[in-house]
């Protein structure tokens, strides 16, 4: 007599089996706050990462200045006849690396200068907050701007480099008050007595509580990073021979687009960079709900009551 078995799973079963491994993960309910933004950002990224592989060069000119959509131009032509879809393609993917560039620059100074700091003490963490202070009331775009207007040929890494050294300050000095309330924990004080050397202290029992702080900076650091180079694209200062959203808002301000009602030409790359913006900043707002537990509270509570109304 043949014995069948049924290997199928029920979606009930699935569903509490993945909270389950998520309970003891200790991840996160994911919100509709999160998934959004997660879809926006992914889209975009995933639009920045193919399209220029899809595309022809931004660069090419052609003799269809200023047309409008459609005749084989997706979002249309500029003023020499350049195409604005292969520019925003080759923009996005532009941005998206100054953002990613400074963001993981500016975590990587913030974490050296206040964790680090913080934890060793003394005269390290003296001179490390010294050098913040000193950073921190240093005007950060007034020196972004002298300094790119000293430099003539710009790149996209240098200008992400210039962001990233004036962006870390803040976010060290909150690492750093975070850090020494994590030092003085009884299990971090018990560490070295256990005989624990300094860096498994610092990756294995302090850092694992700054996780979702790191996060939350190196989103804000993203956005800062893309508006900024935005702002000195626009007016003048922006990477040279390379495409960004800012560099196409610059040559569509010249181009005089907006006077001449060539909507199609500026509105796709600032659209795009509220588009990404938004969704970064609903993603931040996701992990602040983790960090904050008042707001997760608020936020499981009003998970129960939707799935209570819904079984009624």
């Amino acid at each position: 007599m043949a014995i069948t078995t049924d290997t199928t799973v029920a979606p009930d079963a699935a569903v509490s089996g993945a909270r389950r491994t998520r309970k003891r993960l200790r991840l996160p309910e994911p919100t509709p706050m999160m998934i959004g933004g997660l879809v926006i950002c992914g889209a975009i990224t995933l639009f920045g990462v193919v399209a220029p592989f899809l595309v022809g060069s931004p660069d090419a000119v052609n003799n269809v200045g200023l047309r409008p959509p459609g005749d084989g131009y997706l979002l249309g032509t500029t003023q020499t006849g350049q195409d604005v879809f292969a520019q925003l393609a080759h923009a996005t993917r532009g941005s998206l690396i100054i953002g990613l560039t400074v963001g993981v620059l500016a975590i990587l100074f913030s974490a050296v200068f206040g964790i680090i700091g913080a934890y060793v003490g003394g005269w390290v963490d003296e001179g490390f907050s010294l050098f913040s202070n000193i950073m921190l009331v240093i005007p950060g775009l007034p020196l972004v701007i002298v300094i790119s207007s000293y430099v003539q040929q710009k790149g996209i890494l240098l200008i992400s480099l210039v962001l990233a050294v004036t962006s870390w300050a803040g976010a060290a000095r909150v690492l750093r008050a975070v850090t020494l309330s994590v030092r003085s924990r009884d299990y971090v004080l018990a560490s070295p007595v256990a005989g624990e050397r300094t860096w498994r202290i610092l990756f294995v029992e302090i850092m694992p509580n700054l996780v979702p702080l790191l996060a939350s900076m190196f989103i804000f650091a993203v956005i800062g990073a893309i508006l900024g180079e935005a702002g000195l694209a626009f007016i003048g200062l922006g990477a040279s021979n390379s495409w960004t959203w800012g560099t196409m808002l610059f040559w569509a301000g010249n181009g005089l687009a907006l006077r001449l009602g060539a909507l199609w030409w500026f509105v796709p790359p600032g659209l795009l960079i509220a588009l990404f913006g938004a969704g970064l900043a609903m993603i931040n707002f996701a992990i602040d709900e983790i960090i904050n537990p008042k707001l997760r509270n608020q936020g499981a509570s009003a998970v129960r009551r939707r799935r209570t109304k819904e079984a009624r």
